[in-house]
C-alpha cells in the first residue's frame, strides 16, 4: 500500500509543476524539486553554514511512531509542495490513516509582501499539503487549515535564512 501512495504522490506531483510570482496570485499547487528525499521533525532550524536559503528537511522515520510537529518548507513566493518534502506529508498521512487524530495545517509565509497577500499565499500553502495529504488517503474532515501569514514568525530577522525558515506549514496533530 505504501508504494501505491508513494507512486501516486510522484505522479501528482510530477504532473502538477507551476510556479508563482510576486506580482500576481500565485498559482502553483505541487513542484518537483532535484533535491533528494526528506521526511520530519519536530523544528528544522536552517543551518547558519549552509548555502541553501531552504531550510534542510528533517530525518526519515516511520508512521508507525506518533508523529511529532513537522513543517514543510516553501520557496519565495510559491504555494508548491516541493517533492524533498513528500515524507514529511506521506508519515503524516499514514500516521492519521492508522489512528483516529485530525491534524491542523497552519499556513505561513516572510514578511516580504501585503498583509492580505500573505494571509492569502499561507492559506494556498496550507490547502496544497491538505490536497497531497487527501491524495494519499486522508479523509478531508479530519484535516483543519489556517493561514497566519505573515503573523507568526518562526525566524526574526529580516534577510533570506530568517525568510526561509518563516515559508513554511506547520503540522499539529490534534485528537479527535
Amino acid at each position: 500500500m505504501k508504494n501505491k501512495h508513494s507512486a501516486l504522490l510522484a505522479s501528482l506531483i510530477a504532473a502538477l509543476v507551476i510556479g508563482g510570482c510576486a506580482s500576481t496570485t500565485p498559482t502553483a499547487t505541487f513542484a518537483s524539486s532535484q533535491s533528494g528525499s526528506a521526511s520530519q521533525s519536530t523544528v528544522v532550524p536552517v543551518n547558519p553554514n549552509s548555502v541553501s536559503p531552504t531550510p534542510t528537511p528533517p530525518p526519515t522515520s516511520t508512521a508507525s511512531v506518533k508523529p511529532t510537529t513537522f513543517a514543510v518548507y516553501f520557496d519565495y513566493d510559491s504555494f508548491a509542495v516541493n517533492d524533498q518534502y513528500a515524507n514529511v506529508v506521506r508519515s503524516n498521512a499514514d500516521y492519521l490513516m492508522k489512528t483516529n487524530g485530525a491534524l491542523e495545517l497552519d499556513g505561513n509565509a516572510d514578511e516580504r509582501g501585503s498583509r492580505e497577500y500573505n494571509m492569502a499565499l499561507g492559506q494556498k500553502r496550507a490547502d496544497a499539503v491538505k490536497r497531497a495529504l487527501t491524495v494519499l488517503g486522508v479523509k478531508t474532515d479530519r484535516i483543519e487549515t489556517i493561514s497566519f501569514g505573515e503573523d507568526k514568525p518562526k525566524a526574526t530577522g529580516h534577510e533570506e535564512q530568517s525568510w526561509a525558515e518563516n515559508r513554511r506549514v506547520d503540522f499539529v496533530l490534534k485528537s479527535k
